[in-house]
């Protein structure tokens, strides 16, 4: 039998591995993540400031910027609805179906976000299922705000559910029970208890959801139509200014978008060192 005292830990390694390791991250996060993000702001600032902030003040970008805020602010709140939902179906009940309910919740995870737009299309573009039904009481979808919207729900519907499913299944039913056994109804049990002790797990996802739902390209792409100044989100905006080789215009809205990434990234950062039971409840 091996002795207590020489028992080595699986992190005891020497100090050179440790070296090596780390390098070897520190070296991979340099390539793939500062060095783009380094050089994205390099060429927004090629021509000075002046130039950038005068792409960003283009009315076609600042179209954008509001096109992409109001999609964040009307599918982020629904997640957040949902995922809530859900999370307290799946965790705190037992019904025929459970399992069923959690492959479609991630489902968008491994479905292609351009097939999630196709979808879509066939659904309510003009050939599609409800195409005429939509043409004649003049309400229009595919190429237009309600699509982008409906994408984008699609393709982010999955982070607040995936980070409060093992929170609340963590934290059991013992506290729900317990305010049942004290005369309490449903609902008021679910604000009073289940929701409050859930709160910043519910924060977390919503700051995920935040982020993808502004970056997202592939679903948007195929819904908007690419209507500059109507359809077109920031991404698909940086797109249509490369592709016209308007590289300080490209660049700047896409320091833009990056500055908005760092912000959630912050919160995201300060919620996780104020409250680090939230980090990686989802998995995600």
């Amino acid at each position: 039998m091996r002795a207590v005292g020489t028992h080595r830990r699986a992190t005891d390694d020497p100090a050179w591995t440790k070296a090596v390791i780390i390098g070897v991250v520190m070296l991979f996060l340099a390539l793939v993540l500062v060095l783009p993000l380094v050089a994205v702001f390099v060429e927004a600032l090629r021509k000075g400031v002046g130039a950038a902030l005068a792409a960003i003040s283009n009315p076609d970008a600042l179209a954008a910027v509001k096109l992409t805020l109001l999609t964040a602010l009307i599918a982020v709140p629904f997640n957040a609805v949902f995922g809530l939902c859900a999370a307290w179906a799946i965790a705190k009940h037992d019904f025929p179906g459970k399992a069923f309910l959690i492959t479609l919740i991630d489902l968008p995870f491994s479905v292609s976000p351009v097939v999630a737009g196709l979808i879509y299309v066939l659904v309510f573009g003009l050939q599609g299922w409800f195409g005429e039904w939509l043409l004649d009481h003049d309400l229009k979808i595919i190429f237009a705000v309600p699509g982008i919207v409906l994408a984008t729900i699609f393709v982010t519907f999955p982070f607040v559910a995936r980070e409060l499913i093992p929170l609340m299944q963590e934290q059991g039913t013992s506290e729900e029970e317990a305010a049942v056994s004290m005369g309490a109804g449903g609902l008021t049990t679910f604000w009073r208890v289940t929701a409050p002790n859930v709160r910043w797990g519910l924060l977390y996802g919503v700051l995920l959801c935040n982020a993808r739902a502004m970056g997202e390209f592939g679903a948007v792409s195929v819904v908007s139509g690419h209507i500059r100044g109507l359809t077109n989100t920031m991404p698909l905006h940086v797109e249509i200014l490369y592709n016209e080789y308007d590289f300080v215009g490209a660049f700047a809205v896409a320091a833009l978008l990056c500055l908005l990434a760092v912000v959630t990234l912050v919160l995201k950062t300060a919620l996780e060192v104020a409250q680090p039971g939230v980090r990686g409840r989802g998995g995600h």
